[in-house]
């Protein structure tokens, strides 16, 4: 069933927003990320695996008038072929209360390595996307978004 009760969601839409739920209710209330916590959070998730620079893209702002509700979009060159795809995309983002913001995990199926969400940014901040492919190697992005003063604490 492609849409969920007639309400124009989609099975994709429900569990992006499922799995945000969950990331959100994880969360610690106070205190924020270091750049440190966020590399010893993404050498966890990527196993150790250096990342690589390409392949990845990172759709974000530069400047964020608000921070509280940001248009984020990573796009990985891939195939997503059963021999070439990726199996995950992770976004850490280093002064968010808890460092690691989404992850995905894609199966050849999924047709093509393209994910949008929304995020807060609770200060100027690096945020990185990371693509882990099929061979086992790690592609990233990374780029500062500057929250301005209106927004969530600059």
């Amino acid at each position: 069933m492609t849409q969920m009760q007639g309400r124009g969601w989609s099975r994709r839409g429900v569990l992006a927003v499922a799995g945000a739920g969950a990331v959100v209710l994880g969360m610690p209330v106070a205190g924020r990320a270091t750049p440190q916590e966020a590399d010893d959070f993404a050498k966890k998730i990527l196993g150790g695996a250096a990342a690589k620079s390409g392949k990845v893209q990172l759709i974000v702002k530069d400047v964020a008038e608000s921070g509280a509700n940001e248009p984020v979009r990573v796009v990985v060159d891939s195939p997503m072929s059963a021999a070439d795809h990726v199996k995950a995309i992770h976004v850490i983002a280093d002064g968010n209360p808890f460092p690691g913001v989404s992850s995905w995990f894609l199966t050849p199926k999924s047709g093509k390595a393209d994910v949008a969400f929304r995020m807060r940014l609770a200060k100027t901040q690096v945020v990185r996307a990371y693509a882990v492919m099929s061979d086992g190697s790690v592609w990233q992005a990374s780029q500062e978004v500057k929250v301005t003063i209106g927004g969530c604490g600059g």
